[in-house]
């Protein structure tokens, strides 16, 4: 009696797995719906959900001591400090008053870095997806959920792309951010030299700016290669992510 007790529990369970697990592997892309379409897009095999540290805006080793040269400071007039980048601060009889970390701004950041709101203001890392443009998974899903606008893949090379980030995180000239992108990211796997893109284009869309990098797929990735690592560097944002070719696969394809 108890085992034929547990026969509908575990029919829901198994039920409920399935919902929460990726319910469109076991269809055929034609039979996808819109959700799964949006999940392949979002949180799957080919798409992570990130957010990104931030990077201090000089590295520890450039910073200079405490005692004035390199701190924010101010200058005593008649009982108000003035604060001043780089100088220590000077008090009404003559005497420097304690140091103020950040170089004089809010925050530490000069107006305008991209790791500010426009206010001057520090902000906090941004939530990113980063997905494996070129596999045919997520080709077939854009089309699918009729996404505007899908970035142009070169069939000669493995397309990733960075989804959500500010527009004030990728301003300036549009050659002089590429190169600059495309110095500052790689794919790494173990026991093998870095892959590093080939070419990198910056998409500024309404809501945010979208940054593919092209990889090419003459450096072959394969199932052997257990874990692939995106590193990229996006003015102060950095971003590591894993994926794991064992697992990109559709109707027992490696799908890349």
């Amino acid at each position: 009696m108890l085992c034929k007790a547990l026969v509908p529990v575990l029919a829901v369970a198994l039920a409920l797995l399935a919902a929460n697990g990726q319910p469109w592997k076991d269809k055929q892309i034609a039979e996808w719906t819109e959700d799964d379409a949006r999940q392949v897009l979002t949180d799957s095999p080919w798409a992570k959900p990130v957010t990104p540290t931030v990077r201090e805006s000089r590295p520890e080793g450039d910073r200079r001591p405490s005692g004035g040269m390199g701190q924010g400071g101010g200058i005593g007039i008649g009982g108000i400090s003035i604060g001043i980048p780089g100088l220590g601060g000077i008090g009404r009889r003559g005497g420097t008053s304690g140091p103020q970390t950040g170089g004089g701004y809010p925050g530490g950041r000069p107006p305008g870095d991209p790791g500010n709101d426009r206010a001057g203001r520090s902000m906090e890392p941004p939530a990113l997806t980063v997905r494996w443009e070129s596999a045919l998974p997520v080709r077939t899903a854009e089309l699918k959920v009729r996404e505007t606008g899908p970035p142009a893949v070169d069939d000669a090379c493995y397309a990733i792309a960075v989804y959500g980030i500010p527009h004030r995180a990728a301003e300036g000239d549009a050659e002089s951010l590429e190169k600059e992108l495309k110095r500052e990211a790689a794919l790494k796997r173990d026991g093998k030299k870095d892959v590093k893109p080939s070419k990198v284009e910056v998409l500024r869309r309404e809501d945010d700016t979208v940054i593919v990098y092209l990889f090419p797929r003459a450096k072959e990735i394969t199932r052997q290669d257990r874990r692939v690592e995106f590193e990229a560097q996006i003015g102060r944002f950095q971003l590591t992510q894993a994926f794991y070719p064992e697992d990109m696969t559709y109707n027992g394809k490696l799908e890349l």
